[in-house]
């Protein structure tokens, strides 16, 4: 893949732990199947490579995964991410909601992937959590922490939402948000906005972006859940 970056010299470019949390938390935060089990002891060693406090949390979550069946760990995602809005994993949708605007931010993410060569699958959320970690630990590592920290407060938003119901899957978010800056006072001013308000009712008129079966949660089985 041929990939045309603009570097941010102010800057320093994502080093190799940073790209090998999102890569392993990738896999970690997207829904749990047969392969996931099979790769947890290739995980595991690898997220001991990495330093604290990112390593620690990472083999936490492994060893936990590990000690679970399969059918537990699948329950447990889908208690956590799809039946809670708080822990919503689709990182527009804080913000957005279900309106207009959520369809023209989630354009943004494609077009971020497109300029890097990457095209997602058809039900492929672009927002998903566990796709974006995927393209800034091996598409385009700058632009992918770009995404990350433009969404630092939902991130945050969510890995507050995981604390509050004893979670395991907050060390994985616990390992993410150990790669980015620390929190600003935009960020902090931006998290209490979407803790008091929410995402946003739908908006009327969403039909013109109904056109791309990509840009809707509830797309058919196949892509992120």
């Amino acid at each position: 893949m041929s990939v045309l970056r603009k570097r941010d010299k102010a800057v320093a470019p994502p080093d190799r732990d940073s790209r090998l949390v999102w890569r392993i938390a990738a896999l970690l935060i997207d829904y749990p199947n047969a392969q996931l089990t099979v790769m947890l002891p290739e995980l595991r060693a690898a997220a001991a490579s990495l330093p604290a406090p990112a390593g620690p949390a990472l083999v936490s979550f492994v060893d936990h995964a590990a000690s679970s069946t399969g059918s537990v760990l699948a329950q447990h995602y889908v208690e956590t991410f799809d039946l809670r809005k708080r822990n919503c994993l689709h990182l527009s949708y804080y913000a957005y909601g279900d309106t207009r605007k959520r369809g023209m931010a989630l354009l943004r993410f494609k077009h971020a992937y497109r300029a890097a060569g990457v095209e997602l699958g058809e039900h492929e959320l672009p927002d998903h959590l566990a796709v974006v970690l995927e393209f800034a630990a091996t598409a385009d590592p700058e632009a992918g922490r770009r995404l990350l920290v433009e969404h630092r407060p939902v991130l945050e938003m969510i890995r507050l939402s995981l604390a509050d119901g004893g979670s395991p899957y907050l060390a994985v978010l616990d390992a993410v948000c150990a790669t980015l800056p620390e929190l600003s006072a935009a960020d902090r001013r931006k998290i209490a906005t979407l803790a008091a308000e929410g995402p946003p009712e739908e908006d009327v008129g969403l039909e013109p972006f109904a056109m791309d079966a990509s840009l809707h949660p509830h797309a058919e089985s196949g892509g992120r859940r």
